[in-house]
């Protein structure tokens, strides 16, 4: 095989690797999930490296720093990947940080934050970002709404539930509160007494299949064998609000989910009503850039948002999920490529995957 044609291989091999758009895009929440080396300079790199791109024909990729190093690569002087990553350097502040939020009773600005921790203000938003998956502000408006959903089981009048929560006055709480609960606070206390949420059960490959909607959105997409099963599994989720069955307009909405899931890659193009603490809600968004017929592992998303010792907590927040396939945690799996356990069936699992994978 001459020079040429070999080179043309091995660029067609670097190419088509998924990892190697993470690359191309200076990805920084790929760091850590694997390196690349570069044949012709000797050196190995981060994926977000800013060096200049090699050609894809002289890249190579590897697991881990440990691997490039046996293969004969030194660390890169500009990325430096033997060390930590910017994230990883930063993560203990970001802690720091995110325990001033929680302990505050007014959620700080991003100036007051930064000084607090030893940065700029710049910095520290895009370092918080890149770890939390979220700005300071969307991580305090999150606390704050597990806190007010924890008072309102507690206290004994809303009123005194929204103060132990921070606010300072009703009327600030209340412009939020739709937003913060989905519901009214006394609507959210009573067990989501008179919010209506319109569902349907229909069929699809995988068997039955429930698709709920609240004003904000789908709510809950069920995967099972049991049709009745699924309405109780609806009802213990909303237990007193007001389930309506679909008309017939629903029932299009119905169709274009069992549409997501006979053809998995066509996307979701409905509102979805999301709820879930500031760490599922990360996760859940790391799910949903995952392209479909690929898979990550649990470690691989806890790297992504950048909490790599959480993997145990990633495999909870794949647990908790219930929007079956509009939140894809069926792309993801054991580090060694095992399909682990999942909410509607291992076998489902397998469907979708084999599904994606045809398509």
């Amino acid at each position: 095989m001459n020079t040429s044609m070999k080179n043309s291989r091995l660029a067609a091999a670097t190419v088509n690797d998924p990892r190697w758009a993470a690359v191309v895009a200076r990805n920084p929440k790929t760091d850590g999930a694997f390196f690349y080396s570069v044949r012709t300079t000797g050196v190995y790199c981060r994926p977000s490296c800013a060096a200049r791109l090699a050609r894809p024909e002289n890249i190579r990729f590897h697991a881990t720093r440990e691997e490039a190093e046996q293969a004969g690569f030194r660390p890169c002087k500009r990325c430096k990947p033997n060390q930590p990553s910017l994230v990883g350097r930063y993560a203990a502040k970001v802690t720091e940080a995110c325990r001033i939020i929680e302990e505050a009773e007014t959620a700080p600005g991003l100036e007051e934050l930064a000084k607090r921790i030893g940065v700029s203000a710049y910095h520290f938003h895009r370092v918080f970002r890149q770890v939390t998956g979220l700005t300071p502000r969307e991580y305090a408006a999150a606390h704050r709404g597990n806190r007010i959903r924890n008072a309102l089981s507690r206290r004994g009048t809303v009123t005194a539930a929204i103060f132990d929560a921070g606010y300072n006055s009703n009327s600030r709480f209340y412009e939020k509160s739709n937003g913060i609960l989905g519901m009214t606070p006394t609507r959210y206390r009573a067990g989501g007494v008179n919010t209506e949420i319109r569902f349907a059960i229909g069929e699809c490959s995988l068997g039955s299949i429930l698709v709920a909607q609240s004003d904000r959105g789908v709510c809950a997409i069920f995967l099972g064998d049991d049709p009745d099963a699924l309405a109780r599994d609806l009802q213990d989720r909303f237990p007193r609000a007001h389930l309506i069955g679909g008309d017939g307009e629903f029932e299009q909405l119905v169709a274009k989910v069992v549409g997501l899931v006979e053809a998995p890659g066509i996307g979701l193009d409905l509102p979805l009503d999301v709820r879930g603490t500031a760490f599922q809600q990360r996760v859940w968004q790391a799910l949903r850039e995952i392209p479909a017929g690929k898979t990550v592992s649990y470690a691989a998303i806890a790297n992504r948002i950048g909490a790599p010792q959480s993997v145990r907590a990633v495999a909870r927040a794949c647990a908790a999920n219930t929007l079956a396939v509009a939140i894809p945690c069926h792309r993801v799996v054991r580090n060694d490529g095992g399909l682990s356990g999942y909410r509607w069936g291992v076998e489902r699992k397998r469907a979708l995957l084999e599904k994606e994978a045809r398509a």
